[in-house]
């Protein structure tokens, strides 16, 4: 295990500085109690250099980031800039260029955080969504013709190689059988539940579906299996939270049921996730935007931001510090008066303050 680790900061656009800084202060509260140095270099990426230069993320900045431990990022979005921007040159570049192929996302409610699920609580909300990152819809296979006419057509293809799919499901395999709620010590299995739509989308769940029982059967026998289509596994996530461990989907579904989990557990101000190179770099963030409306008032929740730093040490090889930074967030959510911005009952500083003490 290292004792320095580099990291390149990109803390973006709108409160995403804000967040970081409260990040950086928790993170360097855990490295000083776990003996170990974090080097920080702060990279300028976003909205302002987009409109001052033109640029998003030039190739020679990115071939800079590969040469770091870890990424972690704040949020990219700017109101002066159309949509679409910076998110694909900033975001989509780094995953797409750094081999980002998974997308890890823990569904976890702390106490004291307020769940809109009746009658559910931590106990019930407590497991992980695996997205597979780097395919399906998002590549942009497929085009527009005769724009503009009534015979106009746009297709979007759905395109998985093997490869995407063995490499993907063996993480979350690897996942469940390491974190899974056995292991937790908190149920009786540890158990993956692919979610697909094997009734509709025939060809590429007939891939995912048979790749995910053969490495079952060879590879994890000890990993119990499920599968639940995605129209479905979005009303048990309502209805039953309890019965997931650790779910594997690909890119597009991924996306939809992480932002609904997202909400179960107190919102996107404390919902945290990293986009994942097993073998390279990889990148940690809060799941929220920018949030202008909120930018230097010193009133968004910090705690997204720095749960995202807890994961990336624990990727770094210093669980204790990332399970010491969980165990804070989890001291500090009861002393709030609320997940939103400005409801807090303390500024952003104050909620970093609390963390940063309690680690």
């Amino acid at each position: 295990m290292a004792s320095s680790y580099n990291i390149a900061v990109i803390a973006g656009d709108g409160t995403g500085p804000e967040v970081i800084g409260e990040g950086i202060k928790v993170l360097d509260a855990a490295a000083q109690g776990g003996g170990f140095k974090l080097n920080y270099q702060h990279f300028d990426l976003g909205g302002e250099r987009y409109l001052r230069t033109g640029e998003t993320l030039p190739d020679s900045v990115l071939e800079e980031l590969k040469a770091f431990d870890a990424i972690y990022l704040g949020a990219i979005g700017h109101v002066d800039v159309k949509p679409g921007i910076l998110e694909k040159g900033v975001l989509l570049k780094i995953r797409f260029e750094l081999d980002q192929y998974i997308n890890l996302r823990p569904v976890k409610l702390y106490p004291g955080v307020e769940c809109p699920i009746k009658n559910k609580g931590p106990k019930e909300i407590d497991y992980c969504c695996v997205r597979e990152n780097s395919g399906g819809l998002y590549t942009g296979v497929g085009g527009i013709s005769r724009i503009g006419t009534k015979d106009e057509v746009a297709t979007q293809s759905m395109v998985y190689t093997y490869d995407q799919v063995q490499r993907c499901l063996r993480f979350a395999f690897e996942y469940a059988r390491k974190y899974g709620k056995k292991a937790r010590g908190v149920g009786p299995n540890n158990t993956l539940a692919l979610i697909g739509k094997t009734n509709v989308l025939t060809y590429v769940f007939d891939l995912w579906n048979r790749v995910f029982n053969e490495m079952g059967d060879k590879e994890f026998p000890d990993v119990k299996r499920e599968y639940y289509h995605v129209d479905a596994t979005c009303l048990y996530m309502i209805s039953s939270p309890e019965m997931f461990d650790v779910m594997v989907t690909e890119n597009m579904f991924g996306d939809i049921v992480t932002d609904l989990a997202a909400i179960t557990q107190g919102g996107l101000g404390i919902a945290s996730g990293g986009n994942i190179n097993p073998e390279g770099v990889s990148m940690f963030e809060p799941i929220g935007g920018t949030a202008p409306m909120w930018t230097g008032k010193n009133a968004i929740n910090p705690l997204a931001a720095i749960g995202a730093g807890a994961m990336m040490l624990k990727y770094l090889g210093q669980e204790a510090a990332g399970n010491k930074i969980e165990a804070a967030i989890a001291a500090t959510t009861p002393k709030m008066k609320s997940q939103l911005a400005n409801q807090m009952g303390f500024t952003t500083t104050q909620v970093g303050d609390l963390v940063a003490g309690a680690v």
